[in-house]
């Protein structure tokens, strides 16, 4: 409606001037309900309790839960080589208040392995890579072995193959006893458990041969004298096990790492993941949590989402190679 020159009549302009001020005001609720968060963050953890991404999940929800002054809870959905738990995130609405903590399988390998997923690894919104540790391989104490020789003589004499255990197929401690598999040329029998805590259970029993563990979960029992390490993944030996060779002192190229990373559901806003990025970041960057890390000789990575995504597909297509070369399926 237009007006005539000499300006609006009063009736119209108190229209408009009332729809201006209840477009304004009605925006005011809707704002209030947009600060993240206003409600509980579920953190979901698709591995046991006691394992790594457990432990950090719990490290920097204390810090967000109080400094946000929001619950930040932690729930295990482990199983199915972690695709539960994944699954579970990746159909979670995008809106924050559901995030997952895990090492590499649901982010970059796990589409390379199963055929039939019921969600999309690639379409995960990044949040952070936290942490970066080297796999460590392990072996039992009363094996015999001291040596990288000694375990590939012992593995090639070994008609009926040795025994090792890993998180499940695909997993990057399952890659890497493929990996060994095929530069030693022996036979390996595959123990697949449900999380680290019940590996190291077997492994300390006695009934696993060896395994490739990472760094965050072995150090403790390293330091006790538990376990014996006869490999490190990382690029360059260990300052805390210099006797320990890297592996690729003996294969150049055989690195072996795990990341930790958080992820929100497919289209979560990026302002949400910033946000939750910059917390977790800070939480890791109070003393107690860096002086945590450091004496399990965990490398504070701490990405952006941008830096996260990025990371993921990277390391998607660098395990393909391991997967389709070594002609591993999803059991």
């Amino acid at each position: 409606m237009r007006c005539r020159t000499g300006g609006c009549p009063t009736g119209v302009a108190f229209l408009v001037s009332m729809a201006a001020f209840l477009a304004v005001h009605s925006m005011e609720p809707a704002l209030a309900q947009d600060v993240y968060p206003s409600q509980t963050v579920k953190i979901v953890v698709p591995v046991p309790p006691g394992s790594a991404p457990d432990f950090l999940a719990r490290i920097f929800g204390a810090k967000l839960q109080n400094d946000w002054k929001q619950p930040f809870i932690v729930e295990n959905r482990p199983g199915g080589s972690q695709n539960i738990g994944a699954e579970f995130v990746a159909r979670a609405k995008p809106d924050g208040y559901t995030l997952l903590s895990a090492p590499p399988p649901p982010f970059s390998l796990n589409q390379h392995l199963f055929s039939g997923l019921r969600y999309d690894p690639t379409k995960f919104a990044a949040v952070t890579v936290m942490v970066s540790t080297p796999n460590v391989l392990i072996v039992r104490p009363d094996l015999g072995v001291n040596t990288i020789q000694d375990f590939i003589k012992l593995a090639k004499g070994k008609a009926d193959g040795l025994v090792y255990g890993s998180t499940g197929t695909g997993s990057t401690l399952h890659l890497s006893a493929e990996m060994l598999k095929s530069k030693i040329g022996a036979n390996f029998i595959h123990v697949p458990f449900k999380g680290t805590s019940e590996v190291l259970t077997d492994f300390l029993a006695g009934r696993l041969d060896f395994a490739f563990v990472n760094m965050l979960d072995a150090f403790p029992h390293l330091q006790a004298g538990k376990l014996k390490a006869i490999g490190m993944g990382s690029e360059k030996r260990d300052a805390s096990f210099p006797d320990v060779p890297a592996l690729q002192e003996i294969w150049p190229g055989f690195v072996t790492d795990s990341w930790f990373a958080i992820a929100a559901p497919p289209d979560t806003p990026l302002e949400i993941r910033t946000k939750l990025a910059n917390g977790i970041r800070e939480a890791f960057q109070e003393p107690e949590a860096a002086r945590r890390l450091q004496e399990l000789h965990a490398t504070a990575v701490l990405s952006s989402p941008e830096e996260a995504q990025a990371r993921m597909v990277t390391d998607s297509a660098r395990w393909r190679d391991v997967i389709v070369n070594n002609n591993i399926k999803a059991e």
